[in-house]
């Protein structure tokens, strides 16, 4: 998911609001115009989940001139790998093409921040493509780092399979 960096410049006057089930039109049309594909069927699960279970998610929206410009999802765990401190990680995130480079992903993240303190959550966990440089590179402006430990894949064999 190709998305350039967010240098700190004028921020819009955007509110932020927690995700309804009718911005999905939105989201899915902002992560298009990111990604370059629909994931259509992965935010209508996410929002599904988060109206079964809200306190599962940190899921938030930037509202700006009556539409919404960007959005962030985040889960939340009580504890993975048999751990028992609260986790997070962050699922997607998105601003729209015209709200770029002004703020806005960053105030997502701080809004996000400040849910997950309410929770006890003291972290959170990404993962993104190394080759996306943008993304990589916004990250690394807004205050994430690599995590000391690997991700690690293999196939299981069967149709799809790497």
């Amino acid at each position: 998911m190709k998305q350039p960096s967010e240098p700190h410049g004028t921020m819009p006057a955007a509110k932020i609001r927690p995700l309804v089930a009718d911005d999905l039109a939105a989201i899915v049309a902002i992560d298009k115009a990111v990604s370059g594909r629909t994931r259509l069927g992965f935010y209508e699960k996410r929002l599904a989940h988060l109206a079964r279970e809200p306190s599962a998610f940190v899921a938030l929206g930037a509202e700006c001139d009556g539409r919404l410009a960007g959005f962030v999802f985040a889960r939340l765990y009580e504890g993975e790998f048999g751990g028992k401190v609260p986790e997070a990680a962050l699922d997607a995130i998105g601003v729209a093409a015209d709200a770029r480079h002004q703020g806005l992903g960053s105030r997502l993240l701080e809004g996000m921040a400040a849910a997950m303190r309410i929770h006890g959550i003291t972290e959170i966990a990404t993962q993104t493509d190394w080759s996306d440089t943008g993304l990589t590179g916004f990250f690394a402006e807004t205050g994430f780092s690599l995590a000391p430990r690997l991700v690690l894949e293999r196939a299981v064999g069967g149709t799809g399979s790497r």
